[in-house]
């Protein structure tokens, strides 16, 4: 009589798949224009993309430059591929939420690869007092967290971060001292702006350290 051992041994002999064989016919290959088409819908269910992105992400997954042309071309045609609205709804967007200047917003599009005549037509939209009231509304929201830093702080960090939201460094200085004054802060002079100009840079859009935590 077998014991368990051998029983189970003959359970799991049982169990064993054959290998395939392999002169079966799996079919012919996939299409590459299936699977392109397949690769653009999913990219754009989650959110808008520009042309280069899904370009980009066609040739990560070898689809041919050319198949990869058609099929834009085809989702542009239907009107699923639009670098001129994805631009338009990429700024209202980004200088709505983060309060991004006009430079900033048109780097940020170039990065994706946004043509240059698209970008200027998207950010031509936001008119100068638009950016002005968005500087002004990043300044008094972080100005309000600064209760207990002296004048030359506070000018010094707000600056920086209007800095690297993309705004000019004379528009920083002007709005920044006219925030802190309206505050309630001395009104003795700070100078002529020069001490501004070690913090007007612009780091990339997305940038963000211990003063630009906004939310």
């Amino acid at each position: 009589m077998a014991g368990p051992q051998s029983a189970r041994r003959s359970r799991g002999q049982r169990r064993q798949v054959e290998p395939e064989d392999p002169g079966r016919d799996l079919g012919p290959p996939a299409d590459p224009e299936s699977i392109a088409r397949n690769i653009v819908l999913t990219k754009l269910t989650g959110q808008p993309r520009s042309r280069h992105e899904l370009a980009d992400a066609l040739a990560a997954r070898d689809v041919p430059d050319d198949v990869a042309a058609a099929v834009l071309d085809r989702f542009e045609d239907v009107g699923l591929v639009d670098d001129a609205a994805y631009a338009e709804a990429w700024v209202r967007s980004r200088q709505t939420s983060r309060g991004l200047s006009k430079r900033a917003l048109s780097l940020e599009l170039r990065r994706k690869g946004v043509d240059d005549e698209v970008v200027r037509d998207a950010v031509a939209t936001i008119d100068t007092e638009a950016e002005v009231a968005a500087a002004r509304r990043l300044v008094d929201r972080k100005l309000r967290t600064m209760g207990r830093l002296d004048r030359q702080t506070r000018l010094r960090r707000l600056t920086g971060l209007l800095a690297r939201k993309g705004y000019p460094s004379a528009l920083s200085a002007r709005l920044v001292r006219e925030a802190v004054d309206a505050a309630g802060e001395s009104d003795r002079p700070y100078g002529t702006g020069a001490e501004f100009d070690s913090e007007a840079r612009i780091a990339g859009p997305s940038e963000c350290d211990e003063d630009d935590r906004l939310g």
